[in-house]
């Protein structure tokens, strides 16, 4: 793979200037769909373990373009610090900065993890010219989930843990400050049932008229018709808090359950897919996806041979 060919660009939002990185494809099959790298936390164009620049390279390797930025404030975009839910502007920004790119596109493909996936559902869920998403551990926290996921993926793991009992039984433990926070954590988790409410109607079209970014996120995911991957990782809280809400709400399980949703599950990754193993798997599903959606435009139903996790 070569990289001479990327090419930085410089495009307006709001009266702020952007900076992104262009990829043109590398073969010689021109794709119709491009990916489109949202950036999320406090981080910028280049990913942890440089894993957005590693992406977009294999990506356009195998013949999609591809086109990464910096949200305003961060990296080399000038102005203040933007949040992952004002961030909408920024992403229809990059949007029509890719297709002065690229012309010859005929759709988008949006990929984004932590609470870049979170601000791709609640903002751009009714572009026309989104044409997927690839969302990976979606951030939905708040005490409720995080306690939830604490119980079901933590705790239970110390209790056959070695290295817990021998720190334990060494006095390296402080059981009190453990013990309460358990009991903490036991009480924000019945909160979480309450907080979710009970459903009207299936969920599937319709969601509590709220604030709370988690309830925006469901709306974006309800209205938007077309395919979605979820990608979470065994190993990580996020990921965990994620699958916990999408269990125990039933508007968040018709929405998962819908037509065209796929959720692929990397068991042993982290939040942030540190190992070269975990991001090849990564970047080896995104190039299938893609390739599916590009030669399935009519038929979708090969890109939800996988159901939703967890669903009982």
């Amino acid at each position: 793979m070569t990289e001479t060919l990327e090419q930085a660009v410089v495009f307006p939002c709001n009266g702020e200037s952007m900076l992104g990185i262009f990829h043109p494809a590398e073969c010689e099959r021109r794709r119709r769909l491009g990916l489109l790298i949202v950036v999320g936390g406090p981080q910028y164009r280049v990913g942890s373990h440089r894993q957005f620049v590693l992406l977009a390279r294999q990506v356009a390797h195998a013949g999609f373009p591809v086109f990464r930025f910096d949200l305003r404030g961060m990296g080399d975009s000038t102005g203040p610090e933007t949040t992952f839910e004002d961030s909408g502007p920024d992403i229809q920004a990059a949007v029509m900065a890719f297709y002065e790119a690229e012309p010859h596109l005929e759709g988008i493909v949006l990929w984004g993890l932590c609470d870049a996936a979170s601000s791709i559902l609640m903002n751009v869920a009714d572009n026309p010219e989104v044409r997927g998403m690839i969302l990976l551990n979606p951030w939905v926290r708040n005490e409720a989930t995080l306690a939830s996921s604490r119980i079901n993926n933590y705790y239970g793991k110390k209790l056959f843990s070695r290295v817990f009992w021998g720190r334990l039984l060494s006095g390296q433990v402080a059981i009190s400050e453990s013990a309460k926070g358990f009991l903490s954590d036991v009480g924000n988790k019945f909160l979480l049932k309450k907080q979710l409410g009970e459903p009207i109607g299936d969920g599937r079209d319709r969601v509590r008229t709220s604030s709370d970014f988690r309830d925006k996120m469901l709306n974006g995911l309800c209205k938007f018709g077309a395919p979605v991957m979820f990608v979470l990782s065994g190993a990580d809280l996020t990921a965990g808090e994620f699958v916990e809400l999408a269990k125990r709400h039933s508007y968040w399980r018709a929405a998962m359950d819908r037509p065209g949703v796929l959720v692929r599950n990397l068991d042993a990754a982290d939040h942030t897919f540190s190992s070269a193993q975990w991001r090849g798997a990564v970047e080896q599903w995104t190039v299938d996806w893609l390739s599916t959606l590009e030669d399935s435009k009519t038929d979708q139903s090969a890109l939800v041979a996988d159901r939703r996790p967890n669903a009982e």
